[in-house]
C-alpha cells in the first residue's frame, strides 16, 4: 500500500526529470572534458537519444536503472505497491528501448546504453566512453 496520498505522489513523480538528470550531466561533462561533442535530443532520431554524436554516428542513451530495467542491478528493483500499474509501464518502456535500438542500427547508427550505475565515478564514465569511442585512456 502507498503511504502517500495520490495528490502528493503525483507531485512526488512530476518531479522525476526525463532530461538534465544528474547520471546524463555526469555523462556530458565527462565527453565534453574528453573532446568529444555531441548535440542533445536526438530530435528525428527513433528513441530520442539523450547525446549524439554525429561525427562517429553514435547515439547515446543515459537510462534510469529503475526506469528501463537495467537487468542485474540493484537499482532496477521491482516496486512493492501497485505491481499491476508498474510491472507494465516498466515493461513496456524495456520493449520500446529495444525497438528504438534496432531502428537506430538499421539506419546505420551506433547506438549505446550507459547506465545510471556506470555513471557513480568519473573514471567509470571515463571507460565506458573510451569503450564506445576507441579513445585512449
Amino acid at each position: 500500500m502507498d503511504t502517500l496520498s495520490l495528490a502528493d505522489r503525483s507531485k512526488r513523480m512530476a518531479l522525476v526529470r526525463c532530461r538534465d538528470t544528474k547520471p546524463e550531466l555526469r555523462v556530458r561533462r565527462a565527453a565534453h572534458a574528453r573532446g568529444l561533442r555531441y548535440r542533445l535530443g536526438g530530435a528525428g532520431l527513433p528513441g530520442h537519444p539523450d547525446l549524439v554524436f554525429s561525427r562517429w554516428k553514435v547515439a547515446l542513451f543515459v537510462h534510469g536503472c529503475f526506469w528501463h530495467r537495467h537487468e542485474g542491478c540493484p537499482l532496477a528493483r521491482w516496486p512493492k505497491s501497485r505491481p499491476e500499474f508498474w510491472l507494465p509501464k516498466l515493461e513496456e518502456n524495456r520493449r520500446r528501448d529495444i525497438t528504438s535500438l534496432a531502428h537506430l542500427r538499421v539506419a546505420g547508427w551506433r547506438a549505446e546504453v550507459i547506465w545510471e550505475c556506470e555513471t557513480r565515478t568519473l573514471e567509470a564514465i571515463e571507460v565506458r566512453l573510451a569503450s564506445i569511442f576507441g579513445v585512449a585512456e
